[in-house]
């Protein structure tokens, strides 16, 4: 943690960084803008700040002066909802560069408070984002000097080439020899005690009480993540259906969802879906995931009623997803802290 980022001399090391981040959201911009695509703006105050399980939000309270009635605000981890309800509005193609909020997040990728870019397309699939997100970072890298690559850690990244595409039963295969699928039966519920043994039996530590999905990340992230955008960016693609609580479910197999994030140097840089338009599906999904929350931490967020009724009333079939800018920055630049490239950190109170 940077507390004195104010400094002359700690800005003059990281102003080279952040005159790059300048060029390439202008670049940014004027991509989605000769694409046709609008800038949108919403509200950071939310009544569901975002309903992953294992994310973390922070709270207020909106004292409102109707009545002096107290009421819970969250802010939220994504614009995600409201973007969504902007579709249902019918706009077709929207873009978003959203202040958004993580709590119990800090560490040399992650920012409590950082800068995420969402889009949308209506009627368009999840291949048609992957088209976008290509496209967008070559232009970007090319705004900072042609043929620019992306760099961490001294592990490079070619984005003018082709990209790898990779399905999630690929990559398990390719570097653990695990099929990943034979894990999960025909009604798409996944069996921890079959992976466990997989897992035990390439030397990794479990806990007695790990899910399939704790069992799952662990493999992925020990295994498989460094080893993804290296030389050339990767599109991961098809993650079972558990793992996509906001994707629709992919034709022809019920135990797959239209989701995919991109990796650059092995980092997460994208997240993907093709978008769940039933309100009742997505209802379940989200009591689901709050009833997992509850059982994992012991509480839960509210579900934002009015996102479910904008779905009922006929959100179009659709594909979005949320880019981290201040992690595209560092790849792009060679930055090694996310610190490195905002112009001002979150500051820790001065303890007396």
């Amino acid at each position: 943690m940077k507390t004195n980022w104010w400094r002359p001399d700690e800005m003059q090391q990281k102003l080279p960084f952040l005159d790059e981040r300048d060029r390439l959201i202008r670049a940014l911009r004027a991509f989605f803008h000769s694409h046709a695509f609008r800038e949108v703006e919403t509200p950071a105050l939310q009544i569901s700040p975002g309903l992953e399980p294992h994310l973390v939000a922070f709270q207020t309270e909106f004292e409102n002066p109707i009545g002096r009635v107290k009421q819970k605000f969250y802010l939220h981890t994504s614009p995600e909802f409201a973007m969504k309800k902007l579709l249902v509005a019918g706009l077709p193609k929207i873009f978003q560069l959203a202040r958004v909020y993580r709590n119990r997040e800090w560490s040399s990728t992650h920012h409590p408070e950082f800068t995420m870019l969402e889009w949308y397309r209506a009627g368009a699939d999840y291949t048609v984002i992957m088209d976008d997100t290509i496209a967008l970072l070559r232009t970007c890298a090319n705004s900072l000097e042609p043929g620019r690559q992306f760099t961490r850690k001294a592990v490079r990244s070619d984005p003018h080439g082709e990209w790898e595409r990779l399905t999630v039963q690929e990559a398990f295969l390719r570097y653990t020899q695990i099929d990943i699928l034979a894990t999960i039966d025909n009604d798409a519920n996944p069996c921890a005690a079959v992976l466990r043994d997989l897992a035990m039996a390439r030397g990794h530590h479990l806990a007695a009480d790990d899910t399939w999905e704790d069992i799952f990340f662990r493999i992925f992230l020990e295994e498989i993540e460094p080893k993804l955008g290296v030389g050339r960016p990767t599109i991961l693609y098809d993650y079972p259906i558990s793992m996509a609580a906001l994707a629709r479910p992919k034709p022809g197999n019920p135990r797959l969802a239209e989701r995919f994030e991109v990796y650059v140097c092995g980092l997460e840089l994208a997240n993907a879906f093709g978008e769940l338009t039933d309100a009742k599906a997505q209802r379940e999904r989200f009591k689901a995931d709050m009833d997992k929350k509850e059982a994992l931490y012991g509480y839960r967020y509210p579900i934002d009623e009015n996102f479910l009724a904008a779905l009922e009333l006929g959100m179009p079939e659709s594909s979005g997803i949320a880019l981290g800018i201040d992690r595209l920055v560092m790849l792009a630049t060679g930055a090694n802290q996310i610190e490195d490239v905002l112009w001002a950190v979150v500051e820790a109170p001065v303890l007396s």
